[in-house]
This record gives structure tokens, sequence and C-alpha cells, in this order.
């Protein structure tokens, strides 16, 4: 009698226990039919306790059809034991990810499973945060990579003209335009000859925007071949091409919230410039050999020295791109037409020079200035840079000599102004020399200056930089000229 009581107290000691249990608690047979419950289970679920000895466990969750219970009671009675992640749904209709943990049994010739379910939704927020917070710092890892390897490249091609210096009126006005369009996200059109310090002008505006802690994005649309222009804007997923021997982002990928500036953007072929017209439209595009649409954020600063209406004119340019891009026009003035800055960009870019080549800083004369004024610079900033650098090199006892070429007429060529000017013509005495006289004395100057270089292009005291070129330039023109070591 002692024993048979002992037993009923413990009976009723473990159905306290189970019906105060935390955890909801289910008990079912083989036909997957709710048997027992407990209180938590209710709470859990919603339901009372008579609705639930209705239900089966395909009624509650979603995860568990009806026709794969089959499988999992094999399973179950195999491994007796199973944890699995799933879900349930309440009464009123919520869905709740949920932690089971399922024990099989037989007791009194009859096979159950006893379920001890708990909600992970706290758990499964954690992991999701954990998930997206991971996914964003590869996300930023990868961006930086590839904005490492372009700027990598902007490195070697990149002849900066230092800051924005001149207080003449025509300055002063860009200046004031920049501080206008700045702040906003408005596509910006930079119109001028070359070598007035166009891409300068970008690099302002980007500056003083609300992107300036994103990177600005340089495409040089007249160096890229014209089969690599669609790869190069929007990028190509690994065996689009040969030569595609992995995933390679495009430069508005890369500058996605930022800014991507189109420098020399007149010379994009017609058949691309309706696809950059869709990205600036609809701010979506694909990546060569890729079905996926990318969304993207940049703002677009473009950069010409041609005469985009004549362009369009002639069927080489769309005019709804023009428009597109045209928002705000911006004209940098040739030097020719600003000589009064002259003074401080001279004194500038001695100063930068005398730092980059570690030699005596030579004085700037009235004599200088005025000899340079009186030249009317048809290659702009870069040419007074190019001049002033190369004085700081070839200076006697901090005398600058100034290497002007002879004036020469509107419509030739700048490469003049890479040479000196001759004394001596032989039969043309007129002072002017054949486009023959020029390639010859470019040929020969490059020649002198990569023996004086021994062959070094890229770098401080390269070739590239004795004579003023962009390193990538003075290849081609290697290459052009037929020049070999």
């Amino acid at each position: 009698m002692k024993k048979q009581q002992k037993s009923k107290m413990c009976l009723k000691l473990a159905q306290f226990t189970v019906e105060r249990a935390e955890e909801a608690i289910f008990w079912h047979g083989p036909e997957g039919r709710f048997e027992q419950v407990n209180e938590a289970a209710c709470r859990h679920l919603g339901y009372t306790r008579q609705e639930l000895m209705g239900l089966a466990v395909h009624d509650v969750n979603p995860d568990r059809p009806k026709d794969s219970w089959e499988f999992f009671w094999s399973e179950i009675k195999e491994s007796k034991v199973m944890t699995i992640d799933t879900r349930h749904r309440t009464k009123d209709g919520r869905t709740i990810p949920v932690e089971v943990r399922a024990n099989y049994m037989e007791f009194e010739d009859r096979e159950y499973v006893v379920s001890f379910v708990r909600d992970i939704t706290e758990r499964k927020r954690n992991e999701e945060e954990r998930t997206r917070a991971f996914e964003e710092i590869q996300r930023l890892k990868k961006q930086l990579e590839l904005e490492n390897e372009y700027l990598h490249e902007e490195v070697l091609e990149l002849q900066p003209y230092g800051s924005i210096v001149g207080n003449s009126p025509a300055l002063q006005n860009i200046l004031r335009q920049i501080e206008m369009v700045a702040p906003t996200d408005a596509s910006v059109l930079i119109s001028g000859e070359s070598g007035t310090g166009k891409e300068l002008i970008a690099r302002e505006i980007h500056k003083q925007s609300g992107r300036k802690e994103r990177s600005m994005i340089r495409v040089n649309c007249a160096s890229i071949p014209k089969d690599l222009y669609e790869s190069e804007f929007f990028g190509h997923v690994k065996g689009a091409f040969t030569g595609a021997v992995r995933d390679r982002a495009g430069r508005f990928e890369l500058a996605h919230q930022g800014t991507l500036f189109l420098d020399e953007v007149g010379e994009i072929p017609p058949e691309l410039q309706s696809k950059l017209l869709r990205v600036l439209q609809e701010g979506s595009y694909e990546r060569i050999g890729d079905e996926k649409t990318r969304q993207v954020d940049v703002r677009i600063i473009a950069a010409t020295n041609r005469d985009l209406k004549k362009e369009i004119a002639m069927g080489k340019f769309r005019e709804d791109l023009y428009y597109r891009l045209n928002v705000f026009p911006v004209e940098v003035i040739p030097l020719r037409r600003r000589k009064g800055d002259i003074p401080l960009l001279a004194a500038y870019f001695l100063d930068s020079a005398v730092k980059r080549f570690n030699c005596p800083k030579p004085k700037l004369t009235k004599a200088d200035v005025l000899q340079l004024q009186n030249y009317e610079w048809p290659g702009n900033i870069r040419e007074l840079q190019n001049i002033l650098e190369r004085a700081v090199i070839t200076q006697r006892s901090k005398r600058l000599r100034l290497d002007i070429p002879q004036q020469t007429r509107e419509g030739e060529g700048i490469e003049a102004a890479f040479t000196p000017a001759p004394t001596a013509i032989g039969e043309n005495d007129a002072g002017i020399l054949t486009n023959a006289d020029i390639k010859r004395m470019e040929r020969d100057n490059i020649t002198a200056a990569l023996e004086r270089t021994q062959w070094k292009i890229f770098g401080k005291e390269g070739a590239a930089e004795l004579i003023g070129l962009k390193p990538t330039t003075l290849i081609s023109k290697i290459k052009n000229l037929g020049l070999k070591k």
C-alpha cells in the first residue's frame, strides 16, 4: 500500500512539474495528433487545452506538411532524440521561430514523442543582425579593396596641378559656382581646353559635397579601348568573355554613394551612350555576363574639351545624354584669358617642384613673370607647370632658365611647348617649324629623357615626370614612335 501511495505521489509531482514548466511541452502519437500539452504550450500557441487536443503537428507547424509525417516518425524512432529549428503558427496567425527537442519513448505498449519547445525569436534576431553586420563588413572590405586597386591605377596616371590657385575674376566666378552646386546632387558638366584644370574643379566639387566621405572615382573616357567600355563602366563576371578570369566591379559600382568623374566624356562611343543614359535615369545596370540588376547611387561630374553641341549636330553625341549631364555647366577659362593668375601659379609650381625634386629654390623675378605673362599658353596650366618644373631642374646658381617656346599660331599643336625654342632651323628661316620638325624634336626629346633616366618611366625622377607627361601617355608615344631600349 505504501509503495502505491509513493508512486501516486511521484506521479503528481511529475505532473505538477510539467504543468509549471516554462517550456511548451507536447505529447503526440504515431499519427502526429496531440494527446497531451502543458499550460506553457497553450500560452505559446494561443489555444485552449481542449482546442489543441483536436489538432496535429502539421496544423501548427508550417514547415512540417502532413505527407512528411511518416518520414519524420521513422527518423525519430531510429535516432530517439532530435533537435530541430523550425516554426510554429499561433492561433492568431503569427509565425514564431522555435527550437524543438523531440524525444521518442514507449509506455504501456504505446509509442509517443514528447517535444520540448522553446521560442528562439530573440536568438534568431541576434543571428540575423550578426549576419547583416558580417555581410556589411565584407561588402565594405571588398569596396576598400576595389577602391585601393583603382586608386593605385590613378596614382600612376594622375598629374595633379596642386590646389586651386589664383585671384582673377574668372577664377573667383568658378569658385562661386562650385560653392553653389557642390552641396547638391546635380550633374555638372565642366568644359574647357586641355590643361585648364577641369579635374581639379571636379575634385573640389566632390570635396565640398555631402558625398565627400566616399571616393570620387575617375574614368578617363579617352583612354579606354572601344571594346572594354562596357566592362570598365559596369563590370563583368568570370567567364563573360575571353580574359575575364575573375569577377570585376565596374566604376559605377565602385562609385556607389560617391562621385563618378567622367573625364573627356565626349569620347564615349555612341553605342554605349544609351546604356550610360539608362544608368543615369534609372540608377540600375547589369555586369557583362550577369542577369542580376544592380542599383547604384552616384553623383555624375563630366568634363570635356569638345564642343558637345557640335558633336550632337554631327550625330556623335546623344542630345538627351547631353541634357542629362549639363544640369549645371561650368566653363573653365583658359590661362591666356586670366594672366593675372600667372604670378601666383608660378610661385606655387616653383615651391612644389623644389620639394619634389629636392632642388635649391630659385628666385622668380619680375622679368620672369613678365616673360610668362607675354606667352599665350596653348597648353594652359599643364604647360606652365611643366615649364617651371623644367626650369627648376635646369637652374644655374638659383637663376631660372625659362624654356618658353616661340609663340605658336592658333591651330598648331602644343608639342613645341615640350621642346626648347630652336635657335636655328636651317632653310626655314621664317622661324616656323614643320610638322616633321616637331615630330623629330619630340622623338629626340623623349629619347634623351629615356636615356637620362635609363628607361625608367614611372615614379619620381622617371622619364614621364621629367618630360611632364602622364606615364600612360608617354608609353603610348614610345610605341607610336617605335622607340626601343
